[in-house]
């Protein structure tokens, strides 16, 4: 199996209140993990001071137009923000074709060691919960499963590297270096990140994902990565700045999925639109469903 576009590799810093505690374990945390922690809990107290994370999903203060909606699906679906195979490095921002599932996605989550088993039992929840909303609003079959997963959650963290390991050799041996050099080495300022996986580098009808959420995150800020990971991984892969209310939107200002951006994945699992059909091509498709969809009018 061969690497498909990086669905996202950037950060995700989406928090609630940073925990007062580290999480129990059956080792004593690194120097490093601990740093990451504090440095996690900081980030998400400064974004929450400035109003940021919002969880409310979007209001009267966020209007948007089918246009707007349209625009947004094009620039969030059709764009993607890394080359393919080449780690981190920025795509051109051409628009490229669509891709999403075409077979029944089977969501599987491994914990790292170093997730306390209260956590673990937190994030199992918000993913059960979570894949029954996604396939709710795509209306493709999305679950979470206990045995032979397509699209794997791995909450792991500094001190999980040798878990981490194996897990890849274990679920995509063929994973690429670059890839594989990013789930293994990520940068502190990556929060969390999602590859998904086609037949071929000439199929865009992904068959496999693999999403890293970092454990020394604080509660909402795992929740908020397992969103947006998810979400990614279905094919809503790249960000815009102009997405509003969007968490397909670097600058923070929401932490969970928005009633926009379930707009958007309903557009994208529509069957009128097809893997590989081009951005000229879906362009009539996507305009005539946000019309549908937003009624024409502001939402």
């Amino acid at each position: 199996m061969t690497d498909a576009v990086p669905a996202d590799t950037k950060p995700q810093a989406r928090p609630e209140r940073p925990q007062s505690e580290v999480p129990a374990k059956t080792a004593t945390p690194s120097a490093q993990a601990i740093e990451l922690r504090r440095y996690y809990a900081r980030v998400q107290e400064d974004l929450l001071a400035q109003g940021l994370l919002r969880t409310d999903g979007g209001g009267v203060d966020t209007p948007f137009t089918d246009q707007m909606l349209a625009r947004n699906f094009e620039r969030i679906a059709l764009a993607e923000e890394y080359t393919r195979g080449a780690g981190l490095q920025p795509s051109s921002g051409d628009l490229g074709d669509i891709k999403k599932w075409t077979v029944p996605v089977r969501v599987g989550v491994t914990f790292g060691d170093s997730l306390s088993a209260a956590n673990q039992a937190k994030d199992r929840d918000i993913l059960s919960s979570y894949t029954r909303r996604l396939s709710r609003v795509s209306g493709h079959p999305i679950s979470l499963v206990s045995s032979q997963p397509n699209f794997h959650v791995l909450v792991m963290g500094q001190d999980d590297k040798d878990q981490l390991r194996a897990t890849l050799d274990s679920i995509a041996p063929g994973m690429e270096a670059s890839s594989r050099a990013i789930f293994l080495n990520l940068p502190r300022a990556i929060h969390c990140l999602v590859v998904a996986f086609a037949d071929s580098n000439a199929s865009s009808a992904y068959r496999q994902a693999i999403a890293l959420v970092r454990t020394e995150h604080p509660d909402l800020t795992r929740q908020a990565c397992i969103h947006e990971e998810l979400a990614q991984g279905l094919g809503l892969a790249n960000d815009d700045p102009n997405a509003r209310p969007s968490i397909f939107n670097d600058d923070e200002e929401f932490a969970l999925l928005t009633n926009h951006d379930e707009l958007l994945l309903k557009i994208l699992y529509d069957p009128r639109l097809t893997p590989g059909m081009t951005a000229d091509e879906a362009r009539p498709i996507v305009q005539s469903l946000a019309q549908e969809l937003v009624d024409g009018g502001p939402s």
